[in-house]
């Protein structure tokens, strides 16, 4: 959707595996080491690879209806005349469907990946440890890379061994159109909780939709301003403990609970569309990019994109804290790609992410296309920006997030059947009032546990 976290790159989405591997899908065999010649060697890599310069065939599998990845392909094939590309692109919710299929019967070369854990168990994903090694990707900061890093049969996320790289690292917040805002009479982004239910209660009074939103299909996007509501009332560690499987960790706190019932009120008082449950991400940028909607919960993947269709009429802000002063939190995370575990180029595969993350016109299509800051050294090239973009502002409140050490991954990426088998259905459930906010948190976290004991 997120990279979508997808999270698309849209969540987002930087989202999961939409159930489990398929019965009589069988994993291929636990080679996961990578290797510098033909597909099963386990020779160590002794320099960094190349796509040398005889006529070579990249096979992707992308997500639709993102330019960034084609932008960057067709960038690197004009650097490196002797790379084609052969790209297949699906929606992100066939994405996670179709994750563990494509990488076992016909594996890409590269690939949009949704939540890794059971892709890594499976072998499904090449180990890119020795490629972080020989392109020096270890000497990034280490927060651009812990949620790509998996633990033994994938069973703990941010520690371990690399399986996956991100074109770029994103983050969410709240996008709002300027001129509802003059409407309402906002002259600046709210500050505190209190300030953006003021601000919602105004425009539902002037007769526009407070909150443009989608929750339909698999991917349900109300995730996002729950999650953001999870950080206004408690803070990102919890949280991220959650995501990554730590010991006793549990979504169904006091500070969650908090999170679900204000959300519960924003339903009950109309704040979204009524038909929200039916509403899918593409139709949500839609109809916000045409005036429908004073804010938007979603990621900085689409500021280069507002910049264009709607120069200068929209803003962005972090989701502000229920405190005065209480410290911010986002969802931030890398637009993730992975390599099969048997594609057959892998080595220029792994070049090419190396490429994007170094490259002076990978990283300035990376900010431009894709709105969101690059990979790579925290001293690396950033192109110059008007301060009056959105882009300028969603990279300026990613700063801000890392003083906070507010990061998050996305509690849709927490298992791999999480979000679709659970997340979602929960979440169009208290919409229809089907559900309540304390029954939605239970509902998850006993999913949450038959799947962590099942895996």
């Amino acid at each position: 959707m997120p990279r979508r976290f997808s999270p698309h790159r849209r969540a987002v989405l930087m989202v999961v595996l939409g159930g489990t591997l398929a019965a009589g899908c069988a994993a291929p065999g636990n080679n996961n080491a990578p290797q510098p010649e033909a597909a099963g060697s386990s020779t160590p890599l002794s320099a960094a690879p190349t796509c040398g310069t005889d006529p070579i065939t990249i096979n992707a599998y992308f997500e639709t209806g993102f330019p960034l990845p084609k932008a960057l392909t067709t960038e690197f094939s004009a650097q490196h005349k002797n790379v084609t590309w052969n790209i297949r692109e699906d929606q992100f919710a066939v994405i996670t469907q179709n994750a563990p299929r494509v990488l076992a019967d016909d594996p890409p070369d590269l690939m949009r990946l949704p939540q890794v854990s059971e892709l890594v168990k499976n072998n499904l994903l090449k180990n890119l440890d020795d490629y972080a090694k020989v392109f020096g990707w270890d000497a990034w900061p280490e927060s651009q890379l812990a949620q790509l890093r998996l633990g033994p049969g994938g069973k703990t996320r941010g520690e371990g061994s690399l399986y996956a790289m991100g074109l770029n690292f994103s983050m969410t917040g709240v996008f709002y159109n300027k001129k509802l805002a003059e409407k309402i009479g906002m002259s600046s982004p709210p500050t505190t909780l209190a300030e953006l239910d003021d601000a919602i209660s105004k425009a539902k009074k002037e007769g526009v939709t407070p909150i443009a939103q989608f929750n339909g299909g698999a991917t349900g996007g109300l995730a996002f301003p729950l999650q953001g509501l999870m950080a206004a009332y408690g803070t990102a560690g919890p949280i991220n403990d959650w995501i990554f499987q730590k010991p006793d960790a549990t979504i169904d706190t006091p500070t969650n609970l908090q999170a679900a019932q204000h959300l519960e009120r924003w339903i009950k008082a109309g704040s979204f569309w009524k038909d929200v449950n039916a509403v899918d991400y593409a139709t949500m940028m839609s109809r916000f990019i045409g005036g429908d909607g004073l804010f938007m919960f979603n990621g900085d993947w689409e500021s280069g994109n507002l910049d264009k269709q709607m120069p200068g009429d929209v803003g962005f802000f972090l989701m502000p804290s229920a405190q005065e002063g209480g410290k911010l939190a986002a969802m931030s995370a890398p637009l993730t790609f992975g390599i099969g575990a048997q594609a057959k180029n892998a080595d220029c595969a792994a070049f090419f992410l190396n490429w994007v993350a170094s490259d002076q016109k990978a990283r300035d299509i990376a900010v431009e296309v894709g709105g969101s800051h690059p990979m790579g050294p925290a001293d690396a090239h950033m192109p110059p920006l008007a301060q009056d973009t959105v882009t300028a502002s969603t990279l300026a409140a990613g700063a801000k997030i890392g003083e906070d050490n507010g990061a998050m991954d996305f509690i849709a990426n927490a298992t791999g059947a999480i979000y679709a088998k659970s997340w979602t259905p929960q979440l169009q459930k208290l919409v229809g009032g089907q559900q309540t906010p304390e029954g939605l948190l239970k509902s998850v976290q006993s999913d949450y546990q038959s799947q962590v004991e099942g895996s």
